[in-house]
C-alpha cells in the first residue's frame, strides 16, 4: 500500500502529461478559424494605392472569384509570397487584389516597382481598419472570395505552391473557376 501511495502521484502526473501532449496535437496550429468564412466580405471604403483620390468599396470585389491578399513591405514572409503570387497570376490567371496593411504607401509603390505587381489593384489600409473587420492577425493573410463576394477560405501565412495545390485550387474548382 505504501508503494502505491508513492507511485500514485507519479502515475497521475504521467497521465496528465500524456493527455496534455495528445490534446495539443489535435489542432493544426497553422489554421486559425475565421467566423467570416461563408459570409460576405465586410463593407469598406478605401483609397487605391496607385490613385488615393479614387475610393474603392466592396462592389469592386464582386463578379468573379478572386484572392484578396493582405501584405506589407515590413513583412519578410510577404516577400516570399509575393514571388509566388507573380507566378500564380501569370500561370493561373487568378485575379488578386492587395490590401497594403499598416504601411507607408510610398514604400508599397517602391516595392511593387522593384519586385513586380501581381495585383489588379491595391487598397491602402494605413490604420488597419479593414484588417480589424477581417480579423487580420498580421501579414500575410489571404481571403478567397466567390463571385458574390463571400469569403470561401482564409489563409493565415504565406500562399505557396503547396497551399495553392491543396487549399486554393480545389476551392476554385468547386466554384467552377480556373486552376490547372
Amino acid at each position: 500500500m505504501k508503494r502505491l501511495r508513492f507511485f500514485l502521484p507519479l502515475l497521475i502526473f504521467l497521465t496528465i502529461l500524456v493527455l496534455g501532449y495528445k490534446g495539443i496535437g489535435l489542432e493544426d496550429r497553422s489554421v486559425l478559424p475565421s467566423p467570416l468564412v461563408g459570409k460576405p466580405f465586410p463593407e469598406f471604403s478605401a483609397p487605391r494605392l496607385d490613385d488615393p483620390a479614387l475610393a474603392v468599396d466592396r462592389s469592386a470585389l464582386l463578379g468573379r472569384p478572386l484572392l484578396v491578399s493582405v501584405w506589407a513591405t515590413w513583412c519578410p514572409t510577404c516577400k516570399a509570397e509575393h514571388e509566388f503570387l507573380e507566378v500564380l497570376k501569370a500561370r493561373e490567371g487568378l485575379e488578386i487584389v492587395g490590401i497594403v496593411y499598416k504601411d507607408d504607401p510610398a514604400l508599397a509603390m517602391q516595392w511593387l516597382a522593384r519586385f513586380g505587381d501581381p495585383y489588379s489593384f491595391n487598397l491602402q489600409d494605413r490604420d488597419g481598419r479593414i484588417g480589424v473587420e477581417l480579423g487580420v492577425y498580421g501579414a500575410p493573410e489571404s481571403f478567397l472570395l466567390d463571385a458574390q463576394g463571400n469569403i470561401v477560405y482564409k489563409r493565415v501565412g504565406e500562399v505557396n505552391q503547396r497551399i495553392w495545390r491543396d487549399e486554393l485550387e480545389p476551392r476554385l474548382r468547386q466554384m467552377g473557376a480556373g486552376g490547372s
